[in-house]
Order: structure tokens, then sequence, then C-alpha cells
């Protein structure tokens, strides 16, 4: 029997998990991890593409010069909307 069949928790489950808590150190972290970002936006739930954009654009408008790295992601990710 496979570990997740025991815990009853769901593929689905198991990623939206990560997904909050690599959301959570992306709004924690002054200048968040590009890799913890992009394994984010592999998995990131339609329904958490909202709270992720306003947790880039709060970090770009904090910072007097924003990285283009920073704000190519932020474009990209408002297309999703």
């Amino acid at each position: 029997m496979a570990t997740h069949e025991r815990t009853g928790t769901s593929a689905e489950e198991a990623q939206t998990a990560i997904a909050r808590l690599l959301l959570e150190k992306v709004r924690q972290d002054k200048y968040p991890s590009t890799t913890q970002m992009g394994m984010l936006e592999q998995i990131l739930p339609p329904e958490f593409v909202r709270e992720y954009l306003n947790v880039l654009l709060e970090k770009v408008l904090t910072e007097r010069q924003p990285s283009i790295a920073m704000l190519r992601r932020l474009a990209r990710i408002a297309q999703q909307l």
C-alpha cells in the first residue's frame, strides 16, 4: 500500500500543501528564491494565482529598483488571470 493511501492524502492535496508552503516562503523572504518561485509556479493551483500575483506585486512595489527578472515574472503571472 502506498504512503498516500495510508494517510488519505491525494496527490492534489499534497500539491496544494506544497504550494501553500512555498507561497508563504515567497511572501516572507525579502528576496525569494527563484528556484522556489519556479517550483511554486509549476504546481500553483488556479485558485492561488491571484494571491501569488499580489505577493509579487507587493515585493515589486516595496523595492526602489525591482529586478527585471521579477518584473518579467510578475507580467507572466498576470497573464494567467
